[in-house]
């Protein structure tokens, strides 16, 4: 965009490599503008390159984060300090689909510690398997839907409303569960499986608002109607603004 929002809005990063070949990026704006107009949520929405989220202080005076999909990335790095400022910075993020996988790789290599961990998409073939964190799934979710289970207690269950729920993907890569202990050791929670047992949300308890899912729900429905993820999101994203305009 970015809007013509006033200056009390929630300003939003769009962080991803706009393309007119990735559909959610023709959907999301258009579920933003539903949300202006029926939630009357005032949001300045700005679509940063991940080349420029890399750069410092890119993502510095922004409500709301959401790395959108669309991998690979033009910039693996810029993707994952989109997602590192979000998190220390505890400004709310969403990531779905390439988010979810990038969330997850950066709180590997810094929370955990894993430097060596690697997605499969941006990987060589000389890369050390054993720190492959990111990985193909066995069949390709591209175009298909699938039920979620969801964690009871969990912010998933209470921005869903329900402890299951039919999901939309376009994704062919996802966590390798080896590495799932790991990641829970360290303070992510997984919140959300398909009948496999498969990881596909994940978020940050200790955080205001930080919500991954492997799932799109941008891509939910007719683009009318916001699916609940991408409201909480929003919602999150215009207290995080209030809050920070009464501490001026």
């Amino acid at each position: 965009m970015p809007s013509t929002a006033s200056a009390f809005a929630a300003r939003l990063a769009l962080v991803g490599d706009r393309s007119p070949h990735v559909r959610a990026h023709g959907r999301i704006p258009v579920l933003l503008d539903a949300l202006r107009e029926r939630d009357l949520l005032e949001l300045d929405v700005y679509w940063i390159p991940t080349e420029d989220a890399g750069q410092d202080g890119a993502l510095d005076g922004f409500d709301g984060v959401w790395l959108v999909p669309g991998s690979p990335y033009a910039s693996e790095a810029g993707a994952l300090a989109a997602v590192r400022a979000a998190r220390e910075g505890r400004v709310p993020f969403l990531g779905t689909c390439a988010g979810f996988q990038h969330a997850l790789l950066e709180y590997a290599r810094d929370v955990c510690g894993m430097r060596g961990a690697l997605h499969a998409e941006n990987a060589a073939l000389d890369d050390d398997a054993d720190g492959m964190l990111i990985m193909p799934l066995a069949c390709s979710l591209v175009g298909h839907e699938a039920p979620v289970r969801v964690t009871a207690g969990s912010l998933a269950e209470k921005v869903l409303g329900a402890d299951r729920r039919m999901e939309r993907y376009h994704c062919s890569y996802g966590l390798n569960q080896s590495y799932l202990g790991l990641l829970r050791e360290h303070g992510m929670s997984f919140t959300g499986f398909d009948d496999d047992g498969q990881a596909r949300i994940a978020e940050l308890a200790e955080h205001p608002f930080f919500l991954c899912t492997l799932f799109q729900p941008e891509l939910a429905g007719d683009g009318a109607r916001p699916h609940p993820i991408v409201r909480a999101f929003a919602a999150a994203a215009a207290a995080h603004a209030a809050d920070r305009l009464a501490s001026r």
